[in-house]
């Protein structure tokens, strides 16, 4: 448990305080954007006659709640490993992400359900007004630039659920992007594109969750790190010294770190002792220069060849 409780000083001590600062500053952010966008886009919505912005609306509100779900996922992923979570909490992020998937798929076929049975009815598709369509062109400039400020703060931290969270606004400004288009045309007489708008809305916001939720489940899963990562945290193995060669080398995403075990092959003919401590170096290396929660190491001993020769 010595080592699980002083992973932050092998993770990157002056990163996490940076980084949970960092995603609880973007996403409040983000809260303060989409509760204005949410009370604007259904008013306007509403008094205009439009269901394409009004579907707007109501995917700004799914993401004011997925916003709080980052904020939890934030705050208990950080926590330090306890009895009950030995390797700590860093599974709360695929848990969000899976909640927010669901969440956008959810909505996303909920409003293409809605927009349907108004094609369905083309006789009760109003005529918007114009204030529907400053209104979209107001929510698509705040919302691309909600995605742009998102992402970078999610590059600079390294965050997949941040990454998650901007792509996901990247995806409002899309839809609002289609919904000025539809009342566009709904204002130059062809008034099927409003409802036609809110479907295409629907069905990109139910695909995007769909990634998400699939993507959370992999993990959720022990999916493994992806071959890039795998391979450097083999090299650096390898270059511990009197590290003669290994296998076995297992990997599985714990948020966004990976948890990993491998077999080392050691000079047999060295002391328990000495053994261990190469062991040990190998583990601290790759803890240190990879997002490695916990490395775990079983030592194979082995002749090395010289000495096989030797014999």
């Amino acid at each position: 448990m010595d080592d699980l409780n002083n992973l932050a000083q092998l993770g990157g001590e002056d990163s996490t305080p940076e980084r949970q600062a960092a995603t609880r500053r973007s996403t409040w952010v983000s809260v303060a954007v989409n509760i204005g966008l949410t009370l604007a886009q259904v008013a306007a919505g509403l008094l205009s006659g439009s269901q394409g912005l009004i579907a707007d609306g109501i995917h700004s509100l799914s993401d004011l709640v997925a916003d709080f779900v980052v904020l939890m996922a934030s705050h208990h992923a950080h926590k330090a490993p306890d009895a009950d979570h030995h390797y700590g909490h860093q599974r709360y992020e695929n848990a969000a992400s899976l909640v927010l998937g669901g969440l956008l798929l959810a909505v996303g076929l909920g409003m293409a359900g809605s927009a349907v049975h108004k094609l369905q009815t083309p006789e009760s598709i109003p005529t918007v007004q114009t204030v529907a369509l400053w209104v979209a062109l107001g929510a698509l400039a705040a919302k691309e630039i909600l995605f742009r400020y998102m992402l970078a703060v999610a590059e600079r931290v390294r965050s997949s659920l941040l990454v998650a969270n901007a792509w996901h606004a990247r995806s409002d400004a899309a839809s609002s992007l289609v919904v000025a288009l539809g009342i566009g045309g709904n204002l130059m007489g062809v008034t099927l594109l409003d409802p036609i708008a809110a479907l295409v809305v629907g069905l990109m916001v139910a695909r995007m969750g769909w990634g998400f939720t699939w993507d959370a489940l992999h993990d959720l899963t022990d999916r493994a790190a992806t071959e890039e990562q795998i391979a450097g945290i083999a090299a650096d193995i390898l270059a511990t010294p009197g590290v003669l060669g290994l296998h076995a080398l297992k990997t599985r995403k714990a948020g966004d770190m990976i948890l990993a075990d491998v077999h080392l092959e050691i000079d047999g003919t060295l002391t328990v002792a000495e053994g261990h401590d190469i062991a040990r170096q190998a583990k601290l290396a790759v803890m240190a220069r990879h997002p490695v929660l916990y490395l775990m190491t079983h030592v194979d001993p082995v002749l090395p060849k010289e000495k096989a020769v030797a014999r």
